[in-house]
C-alpha cells in the first residue's frame, strides 16, 4: 500500500496538468473594423463592360491580348530575384509554425555513455550509461498553443507578401512593356516626320537657289530637322533603358536581352471589373499581409499573458548502467524516474507587466497599420478609377486636335509653296502637329498603364487565403 501513493500522486498530477490544459489566456480574435464604402464614388455613371470573373479566370495581363508579353511576364514567377526572396520568406515562415507546433508534444532524448577512471596501480574501471530520457511542457494556459497561432498568422502573411511581390514584378514589366511599346510608336512617328523634314529641306533649298526663299528658310528647315533627329535619339535612349529595366526583371543580364521594335502599336485597353469596396479587402494582398499582421499580434498578447502562470512540465527517464556493455541489458540494473515541476515568478519587477504592455501596443500598431492600408487601397482604386474616365475622355479630344493640326500643317505647306506665307508659319505649323500627334500616343500610351494600375490595385485577381 505504501508503494501505491507515488503513483496515486503521480497519477493525479498528470490528470491535473491535463485537465488544466486547454484554458487559453490571450484574448479572442476578430478583425478590426475599417471603413467599407458601399460602392466607389469615381464609379458613378461609368460601367464596366466586361465579365465580373475576366480577372478570374486566368493570369490578368492576358486581358490585353498580346503573346509577346504574355511570355515576358511568365519569365518573373520564375527568375525574377524579389520574387524568388519572398518565396524563400515564406518557406521561412512555413518552417517556423512546424517549429512552434513541434513544442506542443513531448521530446524524447537517448544518452549513451562510457567512463573509464581509477587510482594509479590499483586498475581501472569501466562503466557504462545508456538513458532515454523525456520530457513534455503542458499547454496549461495556452501559450504554446498562441505560439503557433501567432506563426501560422505570419506565414499566412508571408503568402499574401509573396503575392505582393510577384504582383509588383509583374505590373512593372507590364507597365514598362506598354512604355517601350508607346516609344516605338513615336519613334516611328518622328521617323516620319524627319523624313518629310528632309524633303521639306530639300524644297526650301531649291527654292533659295533659285532666288525665291530665303536664307533663313533653309536654317530653320535644318534646325527643325535636327531638332527631330535628337528627340528622335532621346527616345532610343529611354527605350534602352525600359528595356534594361524588363531584363532585370525577368531574371536576365540587359546584354542578354532585346526586345524587337513594334512601329505597328495596336492600343488595346480593356475594361476591367470593379465590383464593391468590400470585394477589395479580399482581393488585395497587402490588405490580407497587413489584416495577418495583427491576428499575429493578437496572438502574442497571449503568450506574453501566460506569462503570469507557472510553467507546469513533466519529465521521465528509464536507463541501465554496468561495468560491462552486456550489462546495459539487464533488467536487475534498470532505473527509472519521474517528476513533475511548476515554476513561477514571485517578482521581476514588472516585467511581465510591461510585456503584456508591449504586446497590446504592437497589436494597437498592427491594428492601425492595416486600418491605414485599407484606406490606402480605397484611394487608390479611386485614383485609377479618375484617371481611366479622364484618360478616355482626353484620347477623344487628342485625336480631334492631332487631326486639325494635321490639315492646318497641309494648308500652311500649300500657302507656302504658293508665296503666301513665310516659312515661320510653316515651322509652326509642323510644330504643332508632331505634338499633336506624339500627345495622342502618350495618351494612348496612358491609357494602358492606368488600366495595368487598377488591375494591381484590385489585387490582379488574387484572394485571400490563396496559397502558393
Amino acid at each position: 500500500m505504501q508503494k501505491s501513493k507515488p503513483f496515486r500522486l503521480t497519477a493525479f498530477s498528470m490528470a491535473l496538468a491535463l485537465g488544466l490544459a486547454g484554458c487559453a489566456v490571450g484574448p479572442a480574435y476578430q478583425r478590426p473594423a475599417t471603413p467599407e464604402p458601399v460602392a466607389f464614388k469615381e464609379l458613378e455613371g461609368w460601367v464596366p463592360a466586361a465579365p465580373a470573373d475576366a480577372l478570374e479566370r486566368g493570369p490578368w495581363w492576358q486581358l490585353f491580348g498580346d503573346p509577346t508579353l504574355d511570355a515576358l511576364v511568365a519569365g518573373v514567377e520564375v527568375s525574377n530575384q524579389n520574387v524568388a526572396a519572398a518565396v524563400a520568406n515564406y518557406a521561412a515562415a512555413r518552417a517556423a509554425v512546424q517549429q512552434e507546433r513541434a513544442a506542443l508534444f513531448p521530446s524524447l532524448s537517448l544518452t549513451l555513455g562510457a567512463d573509464r577512471s581509477g587510482v594509479r596501480g590499483q586498475g581501472a574501471d569501466n562503466r557504462y550509461r545508456l538513458n532515454l530520457g523525456g520530457s513534455w511542457e503542458p499547454d496549461v494556459w495556452g501559450r504554446l498553443r498562441a505560439g503557433v497561432t501567432s506563426a501560422q498568422a505570419g506565414a499566412e502573411a508571408s503568402a499574401a507578401d509573396l503575392a505582393s511581390a510577384r504582383l509588383s514584378a509583374q505590373g512593372e514589366l507590364v507597365s514598362n512593356y506598354f512604355t517601350i511599346r508607346a516609344l516605338d510608336a513615336q519613334r516611328a512617328l518622328l521617323e516620319r516626320t524627319i523624313a518629310g523634314y528632309e524633303r521639306e529641306l530639300q524644297i526650301t533649298t531649291n527654292r533659295f537657289n533659285a532666288g525665291i526663299a530665303a536664307r533663313t528658310d533653309v536654317l530653320q528647315a535644318q534646325t527643325q530637322l535636327a531638332t527631330a533627329k535628337s528627340d528622335e535619339l532621346s527616345l532610343r535612349r529611354q527605350r534602352a533603358q525600359f528595356e534594361h529595366a524588363i531584363a532585370i526583371l525577368v531574371g536576365k543580364a540587359p546584354s542578354e536581352f532585346a526586345l524587337a521594335p513594334l512601329p505597328d502599336w495596336r492600343v488595346t485597353v480593356p475594361d476591367v471589373p470593379v465590383g464593391v469596396p468590400a470585394t477589395l479587402l479580399q482581393r488585395r494582398p497587402d490588405i490580407a499581409a497587413a489584416e495577418r499582421e495583427v491576428a499575429a499580434a493578437n496572438a502574442e498578447i497571449g503568450v506574453a499573458r501566460a506569462a503570469y502562470f507557472p510553467n507546469i512540465g513533466l519529465s521521465g527517464s528509464l536507463g541501465t548502467s554496468g561495468s560491462r556493455v552486456g550489462d546495459l541489458f539487464k533488467l536487475s540494473n534498470a532505473a527509472w524516474s519521474f517528476g513533475l515541476s511548476a515554476a513561477q515568478a514571485i517578482f521581476n519587477a514588472g516585467a511581465t507587466r510591461a510585456a503584456v504592455a508591449g504586446a497590446e501596443a504592437r497589436h494597437q500598431a498592427a491594428v492601425a497599420r492595416y486600418r491605414q492600408t485599407v484606406l490606402t487601397a480605397f484611394g487608390d482604386v479611386e485614383d485609377q478609377l479618375t484617371a481611366t474616365r479622364v484618360l478616355a475622355q482626353q484620347q477623344d479630344l487628342r485625336r480631334q486636335a492631332s487631326e486639325a493640326a494635321d490639315l492646318v500643317e497641309q494648308q500652311i505647306m500649300n500657302r507656302y509653296r504658293a508665296g503666301q506665307v513665310g516659312y515661320t508659319e510653316v515651322v509652326q505649323a509642323q510644330v504643332t502637329a508632331l505634338n499633336a500627334r506624339r500627345s495622342l500616343v502618350q495618351v494612348q500610351s496612358d491609357r494602358q498603364t492606368v488600366a495595368v494600375a487598377l488591375i494591381q490595385s484590385l489585387g490582379g485577381g488574387w484572394h485571400a487565403g490563396s496559397q502558393p
